[in-house]
């Protein structure tokens, strides 16, 4: 499996089109970045309730992954991906793009 790219504008389109049942938003940001703001339906992931999403996750939704500027969720996406993932986004621009919309 492999992930995608999005632009942010296509990632705002889908998130809303497909709402908090149809898509799954992980930030994989600090607790206090994601704290401050995040995507309204994103659910904070980090080394502690890793595993604990993947136990609980649809495999089958779009994934999409947001970080801070779009790098560090490249990575991740590709982990996400390669677990299983039908549809893994990495989010062009991260949290600063969104927050720009």
């Amino acid at each position: 499996m492999a992930y995608q790219r999005i632009a942010i504008g296509d990632a705002f389109k889908l998130i809303t089109e497909l709402g908090p049942e149809g898509a799954l938003v992980i930030d994989i940001r600090d607790e206090d970045s994601y704290a401050r703001g995040h995507i309204a339906s994103a659910m904070h992931i980090h080394s502690s309730n890793l595993q604990e999403f993947l136990n609980m996750a649809d495999f089958d939704k779009p994934l999409f992954v947001c970080c801070y500027h779009g790098n560090m969720s490249q990575g991740s996406a590709a982990y996400f991906a390669g677990q299983g993932f039908e549809q893994t986004y990495s989010i062009d621009g991260g949290f600063e793009a969104w927050q720009a919309l």
